[in-house]
């Protein structure tokens, strides 16, 4: 196994960064001096950052999401993150008063590469105070944004400036680490994907995506998460979208696929299953999986507050269901502490209360699929029950549910509309004449 002291690389590495500025050669020697060693990973190599900083050959996609933008300023990477609140929809119907970062909920991806020299402006336009945590970045100890421990919090209208040398690659995440219990079930979180310096044949592939989980108490009727939540999470999302409201992960036959999974989820892992394929995780936020460690798997367990990336090639065209598989993480808005209806006979139960509470139905006793398709009206602001009409019937899920979609050939990147199965490959009704010939007796 290899540990952190196996991955030292002298104090001689930041000595040739020729392209920074003499202020950045400095801030380099004392994170050396504070640290007291340096660290890289399998796919990195030692001198990597005097190299001028990379950028990947195939870009992170964040579905319904963005990568923050960022400029070279004398060979440094230079960021801007805005702590702010933001307006968000979750998905049609369901709207809530989230904090972020510009102007999104979950905040954009940060994407550097291996060896870069990183320095992040945080502005707060926010009420309260707040900072940011880079989770599972190494970097100096007065660089890891935890409020009152190792940085005075960023109070409202300052900005603050983290800068660090990227000395690892893989998947990470940053959320905010002041009053963690508001300001991260609020929405303050987000992606952090490092490519290596110099990828190794295993490591390229034709997609690659980052997608964030997360849950959120949001009660019918109010148009902010409660941060007190503690166990009745009623929205369950991908990069802070509910189905239907997140975007399809669109792929051309026989391309090579990674998924990034981060789960900074309040309280629940989620076991992340994908149909159609098997994968093999390949990485967490603690570095690469050798291969042969590596195994098939139809889902991965993603934990709370780590990241899990998997791998696959995309050799089987369709519409591919990817989701938890907690059940009840792929609904939306669920009530707790319902009646179980299961069975129920209401018999003229209806017609007479209808005479006091016009339009009432009772439902339930059959199973909610149907209650999807009901297109019944619903509270303002609102999204229980809701799934989304698929090319048969209603897709009877929400919450963290989306569609893997593959196809021959692709006309942009953008949704390619539902998959049309070939003649004999799909299920459908069942003739009198194949039951009979089969010695079906229904």
């Amino acid at each position: 196994m290899t540990t952190r002291r196996d991955l030292l690389l002298g104090t001689a590495t930041l000595a040739g960064v020729a392209a920074l500025t003499q202020k950045t050669a400095q801030a380099a020697q004392a994170e050396r001096q504070g640290r007291g060693w340096e660290r890289s990973y399998s796919g990195g190599r030692a001198g990597a950052a005097s190299e001028p900083p990379g950028t990947p050959s195939v870009p992170v996609i964040t579905p319904n999401g963005v990568t923050l933008p960022h400029r070279v300023v004398d060979g440094v990477k230079v960021f801007h993150l805005v702590a702010e609140e933001v307006e968000h929809e979750f998905a049609p119907g369901l709207r809530a008063s989230c904090w972020g970062y510009n102007g999104r909920v979950h905040g954009p991806t940060l994407e550097a590469v291996e060896g870069d020299r990183v320095r992040v402006y945080v502005t707060n336009r926010l009420t309260a105070p707040t900072t940011v945590h880079w989770h599972g970045v190494f970097l100096p100890n007065g660089m890891d944004g935890v409020g009152g421990l190792t940085q005075r919090s960023i109070r409202p209208g300052e900005t603050f400036k983290y800068e660090w040398t990227f000395r690892q690659h893989g998947t990470f995440m940053y959320h905010s680490h002041h009053d963690e219990m508001t300001q991260m079930a609020m929405g303050m979180m987000g992606m952090i994907v490092v490519h290596p310096r110099q990828p190794s044949a295993d490591y390229r592939v034709d997609r690659d995506f980052a997608i964030m989980l997360s849950e959120w108490s949001i009660e019918v009727g109010t148009s902010r998460p409660d941060p007190n939540a503690m166990s009745d999470f009623n929205v369950l999302t991908m990069n802070a979208k509910a189905f239907p409201g997140t975007a399809p992960l669109v792929c051309q036959l026989g391309e090579r696929v990674r998924i990034r999974f981060g789960n900074l989820s309040a309280m629940d892992h989620h076991p992340i299953h994908l149909h159609g394929y098997h994968f093999k995780v390949v990485a967490t936020d603690g570095g690469v999986v050798p291969l042969s460690a590596q195994r098939p798997e139809t889902t991965v367990l993603v934990p709370t507050g780590a990241t899990r990336d998997i791998e696959f090639v995309a050799d089987a065209p369709g519409d591919w269901a990817m989701h938890c598989h907690m059940t009840h993480h792929v609904m939306n808005q669920m009530g707790h502490g319902i009646p179980n209806m299961i069975g129920v006979k209401p018999g003229k139960l209806d017609g007479r209360l209808r005479t006091q509470l016009p339009g009432y139905m009772t439902m339930g006793q059959d199973g909610m699929g149907d209650m999807a398709e009901m297109g019944m009206p619903v509270p303002k602001n609102s999204i229980p029950m809701l799934g989304a009409k698929g090319p048969y019937d209603t897709i009877t899920m929400g919450g963290m549910f989306t569609i893997v979609k593959v196809r021959e050939k692709l006309q942009g990147d953008g949704d390619p509309g539902p998959y049309q199965q070939p003649a004999g490959t799909r299920a459908d009704l069942a003739s009198a004449a194949e039951l009979t010939r089969d010695g079906i007796h229904v």
